[in-house]
């Protein structure tokens, strides 16, 4: 989950060079979004006959929350960042933290400041793997999550899009100059990242039974101390920064305790960033596309 949310942080520091702190609220609009998709097409009787009907109505769950996050994303980059993409970098973190706090009150206002319990419409079954206990939840969430991550990779590596994405990360003015439509590249960041953030938390909810108003705000922190443990700007940087504090806080609650959990991700951050500052694979360098 980390990874994705990562991921999110990530594209848009490598295109704007700029935090967007409402990326964590991508995250609970997705679980919600998520949750009440899948409450109402499990009202069709259709969904939950059989194993492949129930594969396609949490497909069709993904999809329409990913999509509506992204949307929600582009919107956002057209009225709260866009006007600002010329002022200094103050001025659109500001704004980030006030579509943060807006899309918070806005979702404990019109819904609930209360946990809403998320259904999982399956049995979830434990296997035990060289002495270590593994859900099928938990394999379900890392082999979607590393899908996720190699499609994004291969379209920003090998699609015409992507390189328009690497051209705009690298120099946006040249980019411009050369014809890529910038606009058109941000626009699309801003629907990937927050797409991916939809999908981390419906996993979330899945995983934990419930989701809140403000669930965004500890996973958020996390996984951009993931994307700059990875290498902030670095889609594979992020990746393995997520996977890595998510495998060092499953490591420390087991084996020390479930108090140190939500310390681990900052001790890996400034163990990090103490002895490679840039990240572990560091930031995005230019290169020719």
């Amino acid at each position: 989950m980390y990874a994705l949310l990562a991921l999110g942080y990530t594209l848009v520091y490598g295109i704007l060079l700029m935090i967007n702190f409402a990326h964590a609220e991508m995250f609970m609009f997705g679980a919600y979004v998520g949750l009440f998709t899948l409450t109402g097409l499990a009202r069709i009787e259709f969904f939950t006959s059989s194993g492949p009907a129930l594969l396609l109505l949490y497909l069709l769950t993904f999809l329409i929350a990913m999509i509506a996050t992204g949307i929600l994303g582009v919107i956002i980059e057209r009225f709260a960042y866009r006007p600002l993409r010329h002022a200094p970098r103050l001025a659109p973190l500001i704004s980030a933290i006030g579509v943060s706090l807006f899309l918070q009150n806005a979702v404990l206002l019109w819904i609930s400041s209360r946990s809403l319990p998320f259904p999982v419409l399956f049995e979830v079954q434990t296997y035990q793997i060289a002495g270590a206990t593994i859900s099928s939840m938990q394999i379900l969430i890392i082999v979607t999550t590393i899908v996720l991550m190699l499609v994004l990779d291969n379209f920003v590596s090998r699609t015409r899009l992507g390189k328009s994405m690497r051209a705009t990360s690298q120099d946006r003015e040249t980019a411009g100059l050369m014809g890529v439509d910038i606009n058109r590249v941000i626009a699309l960041t801003f629907f990937i990242g927050p797409a991916l953030g939809a999908a981390a938390g419906i996993f979330s909810g899945m995983y934990y039974g419930n989701i809140k108003y403000n669930m965004g705000f500890i996973p958020g922190i996390k996984a951009f101390a993931a994307a700059v443990v990875g290498g902030i700007g670095n889609l594979r940087g992020a990746m393995l920064g997520g996977f890595l504090i998510g495998l060092l806080e499953s490591l420390a609650a087991a084996y020390i305790s479930t108090g140190y959990k939500d310390v681990i991700a900052f001790v890996i951050l400034i163990i990090v960033l103490i002895f490679k500052p840039g990240g572990i694979l560091g930031e995005s360098v230019a290169e020719k596309v």
